[in-house]
């Protein structure tokens, strides 16, 4: 309860204005597949098992990298319709 005397009206709350909308980087990278096999043989090469002892992981790396790529994610649209949109979100431009 407010004191007495008090006004009950309500201040609306200003929002600060944005001159565009925009959402950065909406589609995430996907991680190599092939980072893990390769990190792992250079580690074998860098311990001084370059001999042989690292033939498992050359496979590996092999077999990784001779695998078909996925197809491409299809790109996301949402920048596009927020630049679309906006002008109806933000509403009239003043005249100076």
């Amino acid at each position: 309860m407010p004191p007495k005397g008090a006004s009950t009206a309500v201040n609306p709350i200003r929002l600060q204005t944005v001159s565009r909308l925009k959402i950065r980087n909406p589609d995430k990278q996907e991680p190599n597949p092939c980072l893990g096999p390769m990190s792992a043989m250079l580690n074998c090469w860098a311990a001084g098992a370059a001999s042989g002892g690292c033939g498992h992981l050359e496979k590996a790396l092999r077999d990784c990298m001779d695998a078909p790529s996925p197809p491409p994610k299809a790109k996301s649209t949402i920048n596009y319709h927020l630049g679309r949109l906006y002008p109806n979100i933000s509403g009239p431009k003043k005249k100076t």
